[in-house]
């Protein structure tokens, strides 16, 4: 079901972002991201003369390649176009993330080494969304990769569908599941 019609209006901004997983013939997994904004008007930019309504304001990709623990082992980001003739300059920095692993406290470990006037505010907002689909690609595809019955699910509480008093973990993971309890 998608959304209640709007009121009238007018486009002004569009940012797209796709993401896709592969897995390499070495082992290793990459997960490239691509992310374009571009406004719906032509306008002046210093640095660029003006960008025209539809051309991309930011033109930006990410490879990240983990292995099968999401342990980065190596990244690479571009940035093709953005604002200020600088913005490419700061790619580099990007490769701190090497030896880091995607787990939980992945978003605030990623801002301490990229965030501010270290890293670029668009490419390091992209790195949540690559550790969603890196979990995706490595993990869930293969079920000899699923957490077995017995062990901890990974994703215990990470949302409601997989809260421990949920149905789903009720069913598949019924040594977790706790019965919600009930206020007195």
């Amino acid at each position: 079901m998608p959304l209640s019609k709007p009121l009238p209006r007018q486009q002004k901004h569009h940012r797209s972002i796709d993401i896709k997983g592969y897995q390499r013939d070495d082992e290793l997994w990459d997960i490239e991201a691509h992310l374009t904004d571009s406004k719906s008007y032509t306008f002046s930019n210093k640095h660029r003369g003006h960008i025209a309504a539809g051309e991309a304001v930011h033109d930006m990709w990410l490879r990240l390649t983990v292995n099968e623990q999401l342990l980065v082992k190596d990244i690479e980001a571009v940035t093709d176009n953005g604002p200020f003739t600088i913005c490419p300059d700061i790619t580099d920095n990007f490769k701190r993330l090497i030896g880091e692993q995607i787990k939980p406290g992945w978003t605030r470990r990623c801002r301490q080494l990229l965030g501010g006037i270290e890293g670029c505010t668009h490419l390091v907002e992209l790195l949540g969304p690559v550790a969603t689909i890196a979990y995706q690609t490595v993990y869930g595809g293969n079920p000899k990769k699923q957490t077995s019955k017995n062990t901890k699910p990974r994703l215990l509480d990470s949302c409601h569908a997989f809260a421990k008093s949920s149905p789903v973990i009720h069913e598949f993971y019924p040594d977790f599941y706790e019965p919600q309890k009930t206020k007195t």
